[in-house]
């Protein structure tokens, strides 16, 4: 056998795994960057946030003209009371106010553990017509130490000057009743800001207490 077969047989384990050490600093350790063919997917994370206790989370950077749309994900949101909305509004002077006119549509389906409880149908409740407040993204979540909301929000060319700003959401929550027990709730929402300024700054919040825990994370979408 010689010397270079002898090397690469001792860099592999029995198992048929090429070890750590016959990595080196002439492969794939020196790489400190992708080259420019190379593939990351379709999302580029911008930046995340985890709340701890936290009247709101905000993002006031990194909605600009990079990408022509956004994603926000949110990771067990937790509520620190019990059955408030988990929400959001926009803004166009980087935070200052949130106040952006929306209209706004929302559906939901909903079922419950003792499978005694369905139903698909509009929610009117939760919908805005030309309305500035913050736009609810769930119903009543618990705060049982399991209780959270999952989900994303995606909103698009938020830095046009010319149209209108679309956005859609879909999350899944947990909601407990008392007289009926827990559910799951799958909530859509989607609407537009009706403003031809700029979007460049997005808050979330609960209706009523802290966001006791959860992560948001915000992804640029890569243009086509």
């Amino acid at each position: 056998m010689g010397a270079i077969a002898r090397a690469l047989a001792n860099s592999i384990t029995t198992g048929g795994v090429v070890q750590a050490s016959a990595i080196n600093n002439t492969s794939v350790s020196s790489v400190t960057a992708l080259p420019s063919g190379a593939d990351t997917g379709d999302l580029v994370l911008i930046s995340s946030q985890t709340a701890s206790s936290s009247a709101s989370i905000e993002f006031t950077s990194g909605l600009d003209s990079t990408y022509d749309s956004y994603v926000f994900k949110f990771i067990n949101i937790h509520p620190a009371t019990n059955s408030a909305q988990f929400q959001f509004n926009l803004s166009t002077d980087g935070g200052s106010n949130y106040n952006v006119t929306k209209t706004t549509t929302c559906f939901q389906a909903y079922h419950n553990e003792a499978d005694t409880d369905t139903l698909l149908n509009y929610d009117g409740a939760r919908d805005l017509a030309q309305g500035t407040g913050y736009q609810n993204l769930t119903s009543q979540i618990g705060n049982a130490n399991d209780d959270n909301v999952g989900g994303t929000l995606q909103i698009f060319n938020p830095s046009s000057t010319t149209y209108v700003k679309h956005f859609l959401s879909k999350v899944n929550e947990s909601y407990f009743d008392i007289a009926v027990g827990a559910y799951s709730i799958n909530r859509f929402v989607a609407g537009y800001a009706n403003t031809t300024s700029a979007i460049n700054a997005i808050t979330f919040k609960f209706s009523s207490g802290n966001i006791d825990d959860g992560i948001i994370s915000l992804y640029g979408v890569k243009k086509s």
